[in-house]
């Protein structure tokens, strides 16, 4: 399939594992194990109890009335929100959570940003009886103060990342560094980044979303194609979950929607597609913010999800085939649209889930049209940033 990585983890010239000599052999076990853990039966029977029982799925597709008359389109929102956790994070936390078992890892590391992932990490941590540690930017550990507090309540043990931005990338280091240290250690990543084979076993455990779309969809439209899907990308996993089964449909649109911060030229950014060039970040070539000597650009985004250097190489992949149309929304346009969308649906979206609705105005659209927007999380852990721009 033109979309799957090869044998080698590439997607085209994006992907692979750059990682260093100590930590080839986890990597390797990994690679070597995944994918046959995941086909097998047990692993299935396991992964879709939990998926129902415990975090609530199949999430809803529903049919956002006035949102669509606004808009002058048939719009849905995936209700990845409504997931145990808050958001689309916990598919993947689960199911890595029972491959790290399988593998007979009994320590669990993680990376987060937003603290949607850490807080997904720390609950099927808690869940199954596994020590956690979550490493965390400093920056966003003050901006994201209820899921720090959520992570330690769920027995995690949270590890401020001070160096760089202090953010996302920042904490992301720290793991790897911890890793390299720990080689014992499992390594729980949170989106479709790092070395191969972590952008595929994501990929694959979030693809939940897009099966159950096209179910839903047929059962709603009697048709399980939409016109066009829309997620907000950072490093990717639910818009790589929300485009995954319909990456071989050149019929349907797939919009990727990036942080532009205060403008993408504002040197203010987390544009990465319009402002990136290849390189290699945590483990993969892809695209990502870097000077002319080739070394990381601080992003920025408001959004503590969405402000990473780089994109998952599915994504690098998509954009240079342009597979997948790569918008962006500033700060201010991702708050205009969760306020809008709170407002007139009476939902309030994530900071991060808001920049792909904010770019419903920039667009055409017709009455016929179907769009999905993938409504990734809830927004009770953006309540202080929502509350200090109201206006």
């Amino acid at each position: 399939m033109k979309f799957q990585p090869d044998s080698n983890g590439y997607y085209g010239q994006f992907g692979g594992a750059f990682v260093p000599e100590l930590l080839y052999p986890n990597v390797k076990e990994l690679e070597d194990n995944y994918i046959t853990i995941i086909n097998s039966e047990s692993f299935q029977k396991d992964y879709k109890a939990l998926l129902k029982d415990y975090v609530g799925r199949p999430s809803p597709l529903y049919l956002a009335k006035r949102l669509s008359e606004k808009y002058g389109a048939t719009i849905y929102l995936k209700r990845e929100d409504l997931n145990h956790t808050g958001a689309h994070k916990v598919n993947n936390t689960i199911g890595q959570i029972l491959i790290a078992k399988r593998l007979g890892k009994t320590k669990i590391i993680a990376e987060t940003g937003a603290g949607q992932h850490g807080v997904a990490t720390a609950t099927v941590c808690a869940l199954m009886g596994l020590e956690c540690i979550v490493f965390m930017g400093e920056t966003d550990i003050e901006r994201q103060a209820p899921n720090v507090a959520r992570m330690k309540m769920l027995g995690a043990k949270v590890i401020p990342a001070t160096s760089g931005s202090k953010t996302l990338k920042d904490a992301t280091n720290e793991a790897i560094r911890y890793w390299i240290q720990h080689p014992e250690t499992y390594y729980l990543i949170g989106s479709v980044v790092g070395p191969h084979p972590y952008p595929d076993m994501v990929a694959r455990l979030q693809a939940v979303i897009s099966e159950e779309m096209k179910m839903q969809l047929k059962a709603q439209t009697g048709n399980e194609n939409p016109d066009m899907i829309i997620a907000c990308v950072g490093g990717g996993s639910n818009a790589a979950g929300a485009f995954y089964h319909y990456l071989n449909d050149e019929d349907v649109s797939l919009i990727a929607v990036e942080a532009a911060g205060l403008g993408v030229n504002s040197g203010e950014s987390a544009a990465t597609s319009q402002l990136g060039e290849v390189g290699v970040i945590h483990g993969s070539k892809t695209i990502l913010m870097q000077d002319e000597y080739g070394q990381i650009v601080e992003p920025y985004s408001l959004s503590a999800g969405l402000d990473y250097p780089g994109v998952g190489p599915l994504h690098a992949f998509l954009h240079e085939t342009k597979r997948a149309v790569f918008m962006n929304a500033t700060d201010q346009e991702a708050l205009d649209a969760a306020y809008e969308l709170t407002r007139i649906e009476g939902i309030i979206p994530a900071l991060e889930t808001a920049h792909a609705l904010a770019v419903l105005p920039k667009m055409e659209l017709r009455k016929d049209q179907i769009i999905v927007i993938n409504l990734s999380g809830r927004g009770d852990k953006d309540l202080e940033t929502f509350i200090k721009h109201l206006k």
